[in-house]
């Protein structure tokens, strides 16, 4: 086996997908999670499926507002047993809404989705409108495949270091202007295709990886210069997965 192929593989090991389950939960396109207990449920079309509520708040959803089912009690359950396993203090449990995104801090109409879309567009963008509030068409490369897109509805603006993730590594005891910042950053900001999105979730590089070989390395060193930018920490299982897929891609670019 050549070095390149070890190294490949080592950070092969390290690649974990995740996986949509059956319907049960349904979460939403503005990212709710609706089990059967919620009075949106049969009302919700356009979802994921996740075979519990706790895998669908896992990825990024949260829960419906005055959401009184048995899953309230279960995530905070959830939620601490995670923090246990992960070896990291519980405070309090993520709530998406206490971290702004998709602000327009200029006023413009344009949000930071549609400026991220405007500004890596290899091609001058068209509108939905005369107002050029919302992006139509374009062309973009997605950042965890490659892969080329020109209508703006297929494209996610993915965080790189996922909200959630912040919010139990340090981020729960920041301001809600610095969460705001955060969540609108270009530089935490990645052009993704939805069912790759929904697949890494709330996850860290230690638990996902892209599936292409030639973006690993890339979209780690972006996280990790994410995390050290805000100041947020890896516990130590997650630190010494890191520092060894780091490892792997330094072995890749030496050859």
């Amino acid at each position: 086996m050549t070095p390149r192929s070890l190294s490949a593989l080592l950070l092969s090991a390290f690649f974990v997908t995740g996986s949509v389950g059956a319907e049960i939960v349904k979460k939403s396109q503005s990212g709710i999670c609706h089990d059967s207990y919620s009075s949106y449920y049969n009302r919700t079309k356009n979802f994921s499926s996740f075979d519990t509520l706790h895998a669908c708040l896992n990825s990024g959803g949260e829960l419906p507002k005055n959401y009184s089912g048995p899953g309230v009690k279960a995530t905070v359950s959830d939620a601490t047993a995670e923090a246990r396993r992960e070896k990291r203090a519980f405070s309090t449990l993520y709530d998406r809404d206490a971290w702004p995104h998709w602000s327009d801090h200029d006023g413009d109409c344009q949000n930071t989705r549609a400026e991220i879309l405007i500004t890596r567009s290899a091609v001058p963008v068209t509108f939905t409108n005369k107002r050029n509030c919302t992006v139509k068409t374009g062309r973009w490369i997605g950042g965890f495949t490659g892969d080329t897109f020109t209508t703006a509805s297929d494209v996610d603006i993915d965080h790189v270091v996922p909200l959630k993730w912040a919010h139990g590594h340090g981020g729960q005891a920041w301001s809600r202007s610095k969460k705001e910042r955060f969540a609108n950053d270009p530089a935490n900001l990645i052009i993704a295709d939805d069912g790759l999105n929904s697949q890494k979730g709330a996850k860290g590089p230690d638990e996902w990886l892209p599936l292409a070989q030639p973006y690993r390395c890339v979209y780690l060193q972006k996280f990790v210069t994410i995390v050290d930018k805000y100041g947020l920490e890896f516990v130590n299982v997650e630190k010494a997965k890191v520092k060894e897929l780091q490892l792997a891609c330094s072995q890749v670019v030496d050859m």
